[in-house]
């Protein structure tokens, strides 16, 4: 689909306006470093980074084309010569970013853009655009995939979600966060994702009886016999009629898959349901449950008890219907003038909006016994950190809280994507992505995971970084210029 639309346009009108304002005033080659991120909230427990390659293949087609450059002009607000510079834009910058699939907290540099300031001034929408949908919906598969405890999750909201590209992307997003298959067949055709679905009720309805379209169903799909049995009446009608399909394709040697169910009270029925498939001698058939489904739910249904094999979540997954923005950000950190780095930093009357300056990185300290995440450190670019002595790392605010490792192994998170405007980086196929985002879950403990008031994950800033914010901070109160 790429290569069928222009996206250069997928921009806030502001950035061209700043764009056109640096180009008149001189500054369009200073060099400028942006960070995104997302800011703390009540529903924001972690995050899991994803879009990273669609938003490589944005940055890096950039092309204002005739026509783009024609509407620009019929706006009657950009100079002249800034539409002909356009008209030879391309991306030249870096970009540095976390891996698809790994679990990022908030304030943390997940993506950072280092390039002449019009350019990464352009970026910034469509990066966030981007970032934030695709991030926002594997963060809430990564949090059914933790509630259904290894069961099958598919994918199943293309129907509800809000338009073609983000049912596409939200589903490759949902796979990144741990969905094992989606609905959308596109999507699996893009992304080589497995799909799934057999019928809808409207299948059961268009046959005189239930039992008519069942046994047309299996004649058609023998081999993946899924029948969808509560159309008229799960247990007295649908469940019955699916043993006797079963038991008419065993007598032909064939195996049936298994039953859907999709309303009604979830924990009840598939209990029941169960124990009436095992007294039938089905007891491989699986149970598949659907319908608005969420990690709640999923989690409640698992402690009543529920008979459930595979959970089939779609509008409150693809819409993310609890939280449906993530918030993300894109604010500058420095510039450079004359081959130095000068930091930059937002202030606030709302501490949660100050921003940390400087050209950043960040580190994950993991427990060498058990290999468990046990922090983050975000600290400045070349800074030297002694990584070989006891680490003590503080509450970013709360100073007095402080907490020392001493056998602990370092890994630095962001990798070089793109380096003067060239790719560097080889991305995983999305299978790999998944497999990536499942370990990397896989290291949290359950504490920092569980849905209700999870352990705060530790989060701090380095003693340089914590020094300039500091000093930063106490020039701006004192009315001084940085």
């Amino acid at each position: 689909m790429k290569n069928e639309r222009n996206l250069t346009l997928l921009t806030d009108l502001y950035e061209l306006t700043m764009m056109n304002g640096y180009f008149l005033e001189g500054k369009q080659d200073e060099i400028a470093v942006f960070d995104v991120f997302f800011r703390q909230n009540e529903l924001i427990t972690y995050s899991v980074a994803a879009g990273l390659e669609q938003a490589v293949d944005y940055v890096l087609n950039l092309s204002f084309g005739e026509e783009e450059i024609a509407y620009l002009k019929s706006l009657g607000i950009f100079d002249e010569g800034f539409l002909r510079y356009l008209s030879g834009l391309k991306f030249t910058g870096d970009i540095y970013s976390v891996p698809e699939g790994t679990v990022v907290f908030p304030k943390e540099p997940i993506l950072t853009v280092r390039a002449p300031v019009i350019q990464a001034q352009l970026v910034e929408t469509a990066i966030l655009n981007i970032i934030n949908h695709q991030t926002l919906i594997a963060s809430k598969a990564a949090k059914i995939r933790y509630a259904a405890k290894g069961d099958n999750v598919m994918e199943f909201g293309l129907r509800r979600a809000q338009g073609p590209d983000a049912g596409i992307y939200g589903a490759r997003a949902a796979v990144i966060g741990g969905c094992n298959s989606t609905s959308n067949v596109l999507a699996g055709q893009m992304f080589g994702i497995p799909v799934s679905g057999t019928h809808a009720h409207s299948w059961v309805m268009n046959f005189p009886s239930e039992i008519e379209a069942f046994r047309a169903y299996a004649r058609v799909y023998p081999k993946g016999t899924l029948l969808l049995v509560d159309t008229y009446d799960t247990l007295r009608s649908g469940v019955p009629n699916a043993i006797k399909v079963f038991d008419e394709m065993r007598a032909e040697g064939k195996k049936p898959l298994g039953i859907r169910i999709d309303s009604g009270d979830l924990a009840y029925l598939t209990k029941r349901a169960r124990q009436m498939l095992d007294d039938a001698g089905y007891p491989d058939a699986i149970i598949c449950a659907s319908g608005d489904l969420d990690e709640r739910l999923v989690q409640s249904l698992k402690l009543q008890g529920a008979k459930i094999d595979s959970w089939g979540i779609g509008t409150k997954l693809i819409t993310s219907a609890d939280m449906p923005a993530l918030g993300g950000v894109y604010k500058l950190a420095a510039v450079e003038e004359n081959g130095k780095t000068i930091p930059k930093i937002k202030v606030s009357d709302n501490s949660a909006k100050i921003t940390n300056p400087g050209f950043k990185t960040f580190y994950r300290i993991y427990d060498k016994a058990t290999g468990k995440a046990e922090a983050d450190l975000v600290a400045l670019r070349g800074e030297k950190i002694d990584f070989g002595a006891p680490l003590t790392l503080y509450h970013p605010v709360e100073r007095w809280k402080k907490t020392t490792f001493e056998n602990y192994e370092v890994r630095e998170l962001p990798v070089t994507v793109v380096k003067d405007g060239e790719r560097v980086y080889d991305f995983p196929s999305l299978k790999e992505i998944a497999s990536y985002a499942r370990r990397e879950t896989d290291t949290f403990w359950d504490e920092y995971k569980r849905l209700d008031q999870p352990h705060i994950y530790k989060v701090d800033l380095s003693d340089g970084l914590y020094a300039l914010k500091a000093e930063m901070l106490e020039t701006i109160r004192k009315g001084g210029s940085l």
